[in-house]
């Protein structure tokens, strides 16, 4: 069976993944693919390329398809730079930028991402996903959190990002666990207690993270069976270093609602961290809010208000 031709097509193009959405023209989502064709492998021409790849089964001969890309597809190193909107201002204010395309079959319609000047910060990529949540909870003041392998806190106020801070957790976990000396104790599974314990002592008493990191070696060490307590060490390593990002953003999650964006394991791993700390936290899960919010932007293109 051929494939559909697409209305237009939804991009989000990360560090390491690509992923797309064939679109129809009543919303509905005619195929998804995904490559491992993230930014961190390609050179500004080979974007192109990797699009193509996944999405000329769903272009049609003397048609333009728009094609609208939120991501690293915009950042410097990328397909095109689209430059940062400074915050405060909705999430998808900022004109997209059109990439060049030697397909004439499609126009590339690259999003761009949000700065604040003081303290410093980017996000490329998750203003889709909060434009995307907006678009189901349009008057919702509060925190939305996206974790990730840099997780952001970001405050909505009255549909417009206000403040948002970015916490290197999830690259600190892959470093710690894959490449220090932590990495000979990992195991696969995992200990709710352990990560509890974890989470309170770093979020209470951050400076005892500096000693309790390499404990979970030592304890692994010390074990008479001479391997770490089953499934503690890995809950030990993600409940310390989340405990710190918790001690360094509590002014975002403290007396706030808070909704967290993202892979349902890893959502579930910082609704349990924040409920430790006495806080609450819900998990969107309506819709992808990557697509949901590629979808508003294709909206405001294709309304000529983009």
């Amino acid at each position: 069976m051929a494939d559909a031709t697409a209305d237009w097509i939804a991009v989000d193009w990360g560090t390491s993944a690509l992923r797309l959405w064939a679109m129809g023209s009543d919303g509905t989502v005619l195929a998804t693919r995904e490559s491992d064709q993230g930014m961190a492998r390609l050179t500004p021409d080979a974007f192109e390329p990797a699009l193509m790849a996944l999405a000329a089964p769903f272009l049609a001969a003397g048609r333009v398809t728009d094609v609208v890309v939120c991501g690293m597809a915009g950042a410097r190193q990328g397909w095109i730079e689209a430059p940062y909107a400074p915050v405060p201002c909705a999430p998808l204010s900022a004109t997209p930028v059109r990439a060049p395309a030697r397909d004439s079959r499609i126009a590339v319609h690259v999003l761009p991402g949000l700065c604040q000047v003081e303290p410093p910060d980017v996000m490329r990529g998750e203003e889709t996903q909060i434009a995307g949540f907006l678009a189901h909870a349009p008057g919702f003041d509060g925190v939305v959190c996206l974790p990730g392998t840099h997780t952001k806190w970001v405050i909505l106020r009255a549909g417009r990002v206000t403040e948002f801070r970015t916490v290197m957790t999830g690259e600190s976990f892959a470093l710690y666990s894959e490449h220090s000396v932590l990495r000979h104790v990992m195991d696969s599974g995992w200990d709710a207690a352990a990560f509890a314990a974890a989470v309170d002592q770093a979020r209470d008493r951050p400076e005892s993270v500096a000693t309790a990191l390499f404990a979970i070696r030592a304890r692994a060490m010390l074990d008479p069976a001479g391997a770490a307590l089953p499934a503690g060490a890995r809950a030990r390593l993600s409940g310390l270093l989340m405990g710190l990002e918790l001690a360094a953003t509590r002014p975002f999650w403290q007396e706030h609602e808070i909704v967290v964006l993202g892979a349902p394991a890893l959502c579930a791993h910082y609704i349990a961290a924040l409920e430790t700390s006495g806080a609450r936290a819900e998990r969107f899960d309506r819709e992808d809010p990557a697509r949901a919010g590629l979808t508003v932007a294709y909206d405001h293109i294709r309304k000529g208000t983009a």
